[in-house]
């Protein structure tokens, strides 16, 4: 149970919370874990199985307090919206904001800054750990280049070429990718970035990953009442969650690589793991994804310090806290959206 940005996040399976005067109690097994004054809370988050009292669920209908309820595992399943809701209020601004193309620019930019920023955090870590000089000089050589692109973003005032920055930096982060690969290389070392489908073992676990990780993201953006299919960085199409797979960008290298590359070299995924289509394609079979999915939900619980919040807090938070940056930034309570950057 942690309280960030005015918003209670329970993920104590089996907690029950209920009205008690002007505060909501958090109980789990008949012990009080937790009493907070409604008045500072803006909405309540609930994972997996969490039980709410009728008497508070009505209280934050009367408030127009959120109250939003996802899986364990953070996919969303609906959003109490009361009476004076404000939620029309900020689809409009995330509208309006897509009209305004100064402030798309601005926002696709924060997007590709911090997924290129944690990548070059990526690259970095693993020159440390290499192995052989080869391996440490392409890494090294390949951080610089990313924050080459980094200055150079900084003064980029055009959506095209902010396009153009983060597919030279992701085309420079795959390049080197196998470089980070330590064990099993003849397996596990890819050819750069393919995806639909994946051709190789490691883009078939950076794949999976990011499916889980796009998953979260629209449900973070559900929980605070943006609409995930618009999106600044990613263009519209029907169908397509745009803002979510903005909101992914900056958490890629953090949450999915990292684990990736973890997974392959401490040797807990091994090469009889995945399966390979008639057409070419790779894929984790069974016994693949319950390994990757334990791993994910086991990283996802490991805490990581947010440095707008000052504080540390568990990864599989880190979505949902962005989301509401988001929010605050659109509604103009924020001059900028600061993306999470890891250590």
């Amino acid at each position: 149970m942690r309280e960030l940005l005015n918003v209670l996040y329970v993920q104590t399976q089996g907690a029950f919370l209920h009205l008690d005067h002007d505060a909501v109690r958090v109980e789990v097994e008949d012990e009080m874990r937790l009493r907070a004054p409604l008045l500072r809370l803006s909405a309540l988050v609930l994972f997996g199985q969490v039980s709410v009292s009728p008497f508070l669920i009505h209280r934050c209908a009367e408030d127009g307090r959120d109250l939003v309820w996802l899986t364990r595992r953070g996919r969303f399943r609906a959003r109490l919206e009361g009476s004076t809701h404000g939620n029309v209020l900020l689809r409009r601004a995330q509208h309006l904001a897509l009209s305004d193309r100064q402030r798309t620019c601005s926002l696709a930019r924060q997007a590709v800054a911090g997924k290129i920023q944690n990548s070059r955090q990526v690259l970095l870590r693993s020159a440390r750990d290499a192995t052989t000089d080869e391996d440490r000089t392409s890494l090294s050589g390949t951080a610089e280049r990313l924050a080459g692109i980094l200055v150079r973003l900084r003064e980029t005032h055009d959506l095209d070429t902010v396009r153009g920055a983060e597919g030279e930096a992701a085309r420079a982060y795959f390049d080197v990718f196998g470089h980070m690969v330590r064990s099993d290389r003849p397996n596990f070392s890819p050819g750069g970035r393919t995806r639909r489908p994946p051709l190789d073992r490691t883009n078939a676990v950076l794949s999976f990953l990011y499916t889980l990780l796009r998953n979260e993201c629209a449900s973070a953006l559900e929980g605070v009442g943006l609409d995930p299919q618009v999106g600044y960085l990613h263009a519209l199409r029907p169908g397509r969650p745009a803002l979510a797979l903005d909101l992914m960008e900056e958490l890629r290298p953090v949450v999915a690589d990292r684990l990736a590359l973890t997974l392959i070299n401490r040797r807990q995924l091994q090469s009889d793991q995945f399966e390979e289509s008639p057409g070419g394609a790779v894929l984790l079979n069974e016994e693949g994804r319950r390994a990757v999915l334990v791993a994910y939900q086991k990283r996802k619980e490991e805490e990581v310090q947010h440095r707008v919040l000052k504080e540390k807090i568990p990864l599989g938070l880190v979505p949902h806290v962005q989301a509401r940056l988001l929010a605050r930034h659109l509604r103009g309570d924020l001059a900028d959206y600061p993306p999470f950057l890891s250590h």
